[in-house]
């Protein structure tokens, strides 16, 4: 059991050796996650664009299971775009981590929806990593270089 488990760790850390979160211009990122509150809990999924070391810009979809305005069923998505500050160089974070504070400007259902957050990614490798979002809006998934 003890090899299995050193063997596990060797590969793991292996894989994580060349993970970096943000690399700028050009830089797509894709989350897949829960909406675990701000208008109601249910699923996101949002999109980055990096315009440099520090902007990204993107889109995203919440789709809602409960808790917005009495379950009414016309305001059950919320579609946004989203624009993201990138501290990743300022705070000097190792390339396996990104954090960055951003807001959300969109629609839910026939209302107006804005909100603010700041997020933290780690990659555990190139592609893969996880994400939580914390704010109006909050989220806990998956993270995706593209």
């Amino acid at each position: 059991m003890k090899k299995l488990v050193f063997m596990m760790m060797i590969f793991f850390f292996g894989a994580t050796a060349n993970a970096q979160a943000w690399t700028g211009k050009g830089d797509q990122k894709v989350q897949l996650g829960l909406s675990a509150w701000g208008y109601g809990t249910g699923i996101t999924g949002t999109y980055d664009y990096g315009l440099n070391k520090l902007i990204s810009v993107g889109a995203g979809l919440n789709g809602y299971f409960s808790n917005y305005k009495n379950n009414d069923k016309d305001n059950r998505v919320f579609v946004f775009g989203r624009l993201n500050f990138h501290l990743q160089e300022a705070l000097n974070l190792p390339a396996k981590w990104d954090v960055y504070p951003g807001v959300d400007v969109g629609v839910v259902g026939k209302d107006f929806g804005i909100g603010a957050h700041i997020g933290a990614r780690y990659f555990f490798t190139e592609r893969i990593g996880v994400f939580a979002e914390v704010g109006n809006n909050g989220s806990l998934g998956v993270s995706f270089n593209l």
